[in-house]
């Protein structure tokens, strides 16, 4: 059965390339009261793991809502069975996993997509293979280009966007720099090498990416000199590249890293991308765990550290500014001469995902300050409809609710009812499909982005294992 074939009715998101492949699902669903799965058929999956299985049959088992337990049945193992693809290139695992409806792997969506997986890597040996050749793809990827945010499996391919300025090298799908393209393929790596132990991924390539991915963001302090980046595309959409012939607007160099774009793959308002530039502190702060403990290098062990003070510092500073209805909070972005946007995109990282990527802790002031101010109608994107209400995003207008939004509240949540407050808008919106989609209206489900998003599908899978683990009796309710 084509995927085309279960859209109620569905939208793109804007600028995406349809690639929805025929997979032959092994059911549908057989009434509106039974569930039947909507996993492709075994033969038709793209990957397989015994410990995936095993996990999912397990925890399935103690759900009392049925379709709550369809969805994680159908959601959990989307990655594994619809997006990989998996060899061994000239002695090395290699991994690449597309995003769903396009045929490219984004290197934010990859990491996300197999980071549910990634607890499972001790009890499974293709987890751990899986994982490991991604690391690999990823590496391959920084060599071609640091500022590009998706790729090819074929590096010789000719882009897609061939038309963008400048013209994508061959093997790059799109060329939007983002931070947190970069970020996540060390968070990718520090994560398996602390559950697995294997420092073979360390390699000299590897090795050659890292450095290459700091030298990145320091040419990105703009300290010294404007950036080389540029990017500007043929468009009608005014948030598909940045202003100003593709150079953005102007910022003060303050040791923050500027961004043209964010997660969403929407140009930036103001360059400096606070969520961005945290999670940056983050991974610096991992390449110099591995560069002290794994390389011996600790030369550049200490330059990663005191770069991710510099953020930290610039952070502090300019980031944590004086809202008139909830005091100190976090801005989404700024420019370092004062000005800053208070808003929040419906992605990760966001100001909402920052309990969710290790940057704070759920019961930290700031942060709880911060949160507080983005479930209120304040956020101009904290949006309110007659089926749920939730986080949206600029890139799919201003009407439309994300459910990775919705998601990530629960996963930051330490109230059971607001947990369980937004499974129930999670059941009420997926409009009888079984899986997440990019956006929905807020009135109306059934008119949403995406009918194939993997990353969204895992991460409703890592949401309720993580349900599961921690406040098992909440799904032992059956919602309305």
């Amino acid at each position: 059965m084509n995927r085309r074939n279960f859209i109620i009715k569905t939208s793109l998101s804007l600028g995406a390339l349809s690639f929805l492949p025929n997979i032959g699902y092994s059911s549908i669903m057989s009434s509106s009261k039974g569930f039947t799965s909507k996993r492709p058929m075994i033969s038709d999956r793209t990957y397989h793991s015994d410990a995936v299985e095993d996990l999912l049959s397990e925890v399935k088992s103690k759900i009392a809502d049925e379709e709550l337990g369809w969805m994680f049945e159908n959601c959990y193992p989307n990655t594994l069975d619809t997006t990989v693809d998996f060899e061994m290139i000239d002695g090395k695992e290699d991994t690449f996993i597309i995003t769903g409806d396009i045929d490219a792997m984004w290197l934010r969506d990859s990491t996300a997509q197999v980071w549910p997986y990634m607890p499972l890597i001790p009890k499974d040996e293709k987890i751990r293979l899986l994982i490991k050749g991604l690391i690999n793809r990823q590496v391959k990827c920084i060599l071609k280009d640091p500022y590009a945010n998706a790729f090819y499996k074929d590096l010789k391919k000719e882009s897609h966007w061939k038309s963008d300025n400048p013209n994508p090298i061959p093997g790059v799908h799109e060329r939007k720099w983002e931070i947190d393209s970069l970020c996540y393929v060390i968070r990718l790596s520090h994560e398996y090498h602390r559950i697995s132990g294997d420092a073979s991924i360390f390699d000299d390539s590897w090795d050659e990416a890292m450095k290459l991915i700091v030298k990145t963001f320091r040419t990105e302090q703009l300290i010294d000199e404007p950036s080389p980046y540029r990017f500007s595309r043929t468009t009608n959409q005014m948030i598909d590249a940045p202003i100003f012939n593709g150079t953005g607007r102007p910022v003060k160099p303050v040791g923050l890293i500027a961004s043209q774009f964010r997660p969403s793959d929407d140009a930036t308002l103001f360059p400096f991308l606070i969520p961005s530039n945290i999670f940056a502190i983050l991974s610096l702060n991992q390449l110099n765990d591995i560069y002290s403990n794994i390389f011996n290098e600790p030369e550049f062990a200490k330059e990663c550290a005191d770069f991710a003070e510099e953020v930290e510092t610039a952070v502090r500073k300019y980031a944590i500014l004086e809202h008139l209805d909830f005091g100190k909070i976090y801005a989404y972005e700024v420019d370092g001469f004062g000005n800053a946007l208070f808003m929040d995109d419906a992605n990760v990282p966001s100001l909402m995902s920052l309990a969710y990527l290790g940057a704070h802790q759920p019961e930290d002031a700031l942060y709880k300050r911060t949160r507080q101010f983005l479930l209120s109608d304040n956020n101009p994107y904290f949006l309110k409809g007659t089926v749920a209400e939730g986080q949206g995003s600029p890139h799919t207008w201003k009407e439309k609710i994300w459910p990775m939004g919705i998601i990530l509240r629960a996963m930051t949540s330490t109230d059971e009812q607001e947990i369980i407050h937004c499974l129930q808008m999670l059941k009420d919106s997926h409009a009888d499909t079984g899986f997440m989609h990019e956006a929905f209206h807020k009135d109306d489900p059934a008119d949403y982005n995406r009918a194939w998003f993997a990353w969204a599908n895992t991460l409703f899978g890592e949401l309720i294992i993580k349900v599961y683990q921690e406040r098992p009796s909440v799904l032992e309710m059956v919602y309305k």
